[in-house]
């Protein structure tokens, strides 16, 4: 009788213990997990407190210098005149020409090269034969200079020199000579940089689709694009997004290839040929000054609301999940 009635007793000592190592055992894993978490902090911190040295400075001098009326030729005539330098540029209206070139140039690299990069993340991911040299083929532009790779495609396009007019038997065309040919010949040249950087980062998204979700499709019956919509592309949600975001402001700053190609005529400079321009040519510091802070404003504000916009779970890019 008292066998009995203290092994319900014995039942719940028995799971008091096994609740209590399960408490213990989570418990161990949040100290764990706070002790990485201190241990990550402390071995980045070197590598921060440089970066912040190192960018901290410039954006604080700049955010400065924008407002004061300085040029570099008359250092000792500085007068302080508040936010109106960021009054002038944002009425004038070439600073919005040159930011709905920098638009077009964004949005039309960034399209094309997700495309584009995603149908050679598809060849690299499902190569068979020859992996290696597939891989290195398609990653080689991305490992030339931008300065070199803009060189080479002027070359290709100059009248004189060019020899696109000749293949494409179009004779005497100018392509420098407006600004949509211009504009044309400064994305091509970006798409062929940089669309194999855009096809590596998918590609370690696609090396993250579940092969049985894919199995489980065809099993199904689903057809090739029923698989690549419904099941490969949405679970690489956040490859994408840092794609895309990575790409959108690179693009937004792009100078190189303007700079090398057109020097900012023909209505092709963007905000970053602007901020040179001003700075280094018309040696306005204060002005300059003024449009290099708007625009790493609007490359804070791309990325606010691409990351926000998305709600995409980036811990899948990191492979926690």
């Amino acid at each position: 009788m008292t066998t009995l009635e203290s092994a319900p007793a014995a039942g719940r000592r028995a799971g008091r213990r096994g609740t209590g190592r399960r408490g213990a055992g989570r418990a161990d894993l949040s100290d764990r997990g706070r002790a990485e978490r201190r241990l990550g902090l402390l071995l980045s911190a070197p590598a921060v407190i440089v970066m912040l040295m190192v960018t901290a400075y410039p954006l604080v001098n700049a955010l400065y210098l924008s407002l004061f009326s300085y040029r570099i030729t008359a250092p000792d005539d500085r007068r302080f005149v508040g936010l109106r330098n960021y009054a002038t540029a944002l009425t004038d209206s070439l600073f919005w020409q040159d930011v709905t070139t920098t638009f077009i140039v964004t949005a039309v690299t960034v399209v094309v090269e997700l495309v584009v990069g995603f149908g050679l993340a598809m060849v690299m991911h499902r190569a068979v034969f020859a992996r290696r040299t597939v891989r290195t083929a398609i990653l080689l532009p991305y490992g030339i200079v931008t300065v070199i790779s803009a060189f080479a495609w002027r070359y290709a396009f100059d009248l004189q020199s060019g020899f696109v007019n000749t293949w494409l038997g179009l004779g005497d065309y100018a392509w420098f000579s407006g600004r949509w040919s211009s504009l044309s010949v400064i994305v091509l040249s970006e798409i062929w940089k940089t669309t194999p950087f855009v096809s590596l980062l998918l590609l370690a998204g696609l090396a993250q689709v579940p092969r049985d979700l894919g199995e489980a499709a065809t099993v199904d019956g689903a057809t090739a694009w029923q698989r690549l919509w419904r099941v490969t592309v949405p679970n690489m949600k956040a490859a994408i997004l840092v794609a895309v975001l990575f790409r959108t402001l690179d693009a937004w700053r792009i100078f190189d290839n303007v700079f090398v190609m057109t020097a900012g005529q023909q209505k092709t400079e963007t905000l970053s040929f602007l901020t040179y321009r001003q700075t280094i040519t018309r040696t306005a510091i204060g002005l300059g000054d003024a449009v290099g802070v708007l625009l790493f404003l609007s490359v804070v504000l791309i990325a606010v609301v691409f990351i926000r916009g998305f709600r995409v779970d980036l811990s899948r890019v990191r492979g926690d999940r």
